[in-house]
């Protein structure tokens, strides 16, 4: 796949999630690429796959654009982004030049992963969260998330969710979720957090200016209400994430025993991590959970793309010792809509 066909395809994909100007932007740089470049050059040299569901390289670049756009760096280019109204011509105009006014700050960019903290995904956690306190009274919880970034979503017991359906969480909530819900609501049981730890290759502290630049730029410029909710988890954030590879550190995780339910969690991460890693951790998760008992329970929540990407991505549960697998839900990206399809 060349760039301006991944630039293409990630268009399609923002503006599917509701990103009518990160839409325009990548497709704009699709039409107007520079092909010959430094930038050009460094990206055609880019091993292994530079789309979407690889390096995403597209979305590299537009997070850099708008790290210049909020760091100030670039007057010319604030005034095309949002709130600014502009033609495509305009925009063009005013990206294509910051490409070679800021060619060291964009390679240096670029050499990092896209990091998200969505905190739209805790729509699906919040529920999670009640549906094993349900089955699993009493019993604290112990939070381990693979890939977590800065680690906003441990926070995610602080979150409450309102839906149509009724509310879950927290009286005095740090922030409200609202997706579009359908089906059951998993009852409202109290919800207790003993342990919460993450790991990712490159965490973020957001309570670093340099770090809360690199996790603002990745929010889509036209979609503030993401700002809204992130600064609010930062507000509330004192999860550890530690650096390092998730499935070494899992293991060192599992070995730490305590009274209370263990959960396992990532939200669109364990589909980027190498098959070779999948497999060691799938063994390693399934070994412990054979060791798990009605005191010391082990649950696996994955919010994953599947066979049906066009359809969300689906909420799926393994827990011990009950042995049991379900798929709980089927959950936008994003977090915008949610089918519960377990009570």
């Amino acid at each position: 796949m060349s760039l301006p066909d991944a630039m293409r395809t990630q268009a399609a994909a923002c503006g599917a999630l509701g990103s009518p100007f990160m839409a325009r932007l990548l497709t704009a740089l699709a039409d107007h690429w520079p092909a010959t470049s430094a930038l050009a050059l460094r990206c055609n040299d880019w091993s292994g796959d530079i789309g979407p569901s690889g390096a995403s390289l597209p979305l590299r670049i537009a997070g850099g654009l708008h790290a210049l756009v909020l760091s100030g760096r670039d007057a010319a280019l604030r005034d095309a982004y949002p709130p600014a109204s502009v033609s495509d011509a305009e925009l063009a105009a005013a990206v294509l030049p910051a490409l070679d006014r800021h060619r060291d700050f964009l390679l240096n960019w670029i050499e990092n992963a896209p990091q998200t903290n969505e905190i739209r995904r805790s729509a699906a956690l919040v529920p999670a969260l009640h549906w094993l306190s349900a089955r699993h009274p009493g019993l604290p919880l112990h939070l381990s998330e693979l890939g977590a970034s800065a680690g906003l979503n441990l926070m995610c017991d602080r979150f409450a969710l309102d839906t149509t359906s009724g509310r879950l969480g927290p009286a005095d909530p740090a922030l409200s979720l609202s997706p579009d819900w359908t089906g059951p609501l998993p009852s409202e049981m109290p919800v207790t957090v003993a342990s919460r730890r993450g790991v990712d290759l490159n965490p973020l502290d957001p309570h670093n200016p340099d770090h809360r630049l690199r996790l603002f730029s990745y929010l889509w410029p036209d979609q503030p209400h993401r700002v809204e909710l992130t600064r609010a988890a930062i507000a509330v954030h004192n999860a550890v994430v530690d650096r390092g590879d998730a499935i070494d550190w899992l293991r060192d995780r599992l070995a730490e025993r305590a009274d209370g339910l263990h959960l396992i969690y990532h939200t669109v991460a364990w589909q980027y991590f190498p098959a070779d890693r999948q497999h060691a951790g799938r063994k390693l998760i399934e070994a412990a959970g054979e060791r798990a008992t009605p005191e010391t329970p082990l649950a696996w929540l994955g919010m994953e793309a599947d066979d049906h990407p066009d359809d969300g991505a689906a909420l799926t549960l393994r827990l011990w010792p009950a042995g049991l697998r379900v798929t709980l839900a089927r959950v936008d990206f994003h977090g915008r809509w949610v089918r519960w399809q377990d009570s």
